[in-house]
């Protein structure tokens, strides 16, 4: 059965390029546009990956993660933050929301779908 990934992703572009990817490699993937759609569409998808950007319009991926964290059904799924906020601090701040990997954009494919595996199989294994 094929790996579910949730994409929190505001940008289009970026949304349909990560989404394009990931099925390219045999993953299902859910889009979600809106971040104030992600928990309940996680609750609904139950992936097994999330990845979420940080500057999300009307929430932010910092909030998100951490209800994630908090919320009994979501709280073991990985969180691969993937953000343009790379700064000084930024990372230890997201990695301390609860997300388990991080990414700055721009985001090559290579180490993005290296950064996807490593959070799969850490939760195997």
């Amino acid at each position: 059965m094929a790996k579910r990934i949730l994409v929190v992703e505001d940008n289009d572009l970026n949304r349909k390029l990560f989404c394009d990817v990931l099925r390219s490699q045999g993953f299902a993937v859910e889009p979600v546009g809106d971040g104030r759609e992600a928990l309940d569409r996680a609750r609904a998808f139950v992936p097994n990956l999330i990845i979420m950007d940080i500057q999300l319009p009307n929430i932010s991926g910092l909030d998100l993660i951490e209800a994630a964290k908090r919320d009994p059904l979501l709280r073991t799924i990985p969180v691969l933050a993937v953000t343009a906020y790379a700064g000084k601090g930024d990372e230890e701040r997201i990695r301390e929301a609860g997300a388990e990997g991080y990414l700055a954009k721009p985001v090559s494919i290579r180490p993005f779908m290296a950064a996807v595996q490593a959070l799969l199989d850490a939760v195997k294994g």
